[in-house]
């Protein structure tokens, strides 16, 4: 006979967030992403990513984004001496601000949106 592990009476699963939560959190994300990079994005996939569907998939997508735009930023700073890393440093942190608030808006609105320059690390 096999035998169940021991249910822990104190383990409940998470409880869903309402909508108006969920679109709040996923603004504070993308917001988070323009001020912190990726540790916004990374805290809400890792803490709210089974409270909805919604905040999921901005979760997600945000930390895609922020990693994808850490590595452009890693690539400036390493190609600094040769001047073209100030252009990239540029155009990255152009990224980051116009895109995060574009997702912020559509967060808000609660319409999903998905960023144009993101490699897909997350599903």
């Amino acid at each position: 006979m096999s035998q169940q592990p021991p249910v822990n009476p104190y383990a409940t699963a998470p409880a869903p967030l309402r909508p108006e939560e969920e679109k709040l959190w996923a603004t504070l994300i993308h917001v988070g992403g323009i001020f912190f990079g990726f540790v916004p994005a990374l805290i809400g996939y890792l803490v709210l990513k089974e409270r909805g569907p919604f905040i999921r998939g901005h979760s997600t997508t945000a930390l895609n984004f922020q990693l994808t735009m850490l590595i452009g930023y890693v690539v400036g700073y390493v190609t600094v001496f040769v001047f073209i890393g100030f252009l990239v440093l540029l155009a990255v942190g152009i990224l980051v601000l116009v895109f995060g608030i574009i997702a912020a808006i559509a967060a808000n609105r609660g319409e999903e949106y998905y960023y144009p320059v993101a490699i897909k690390f997350l599903t």
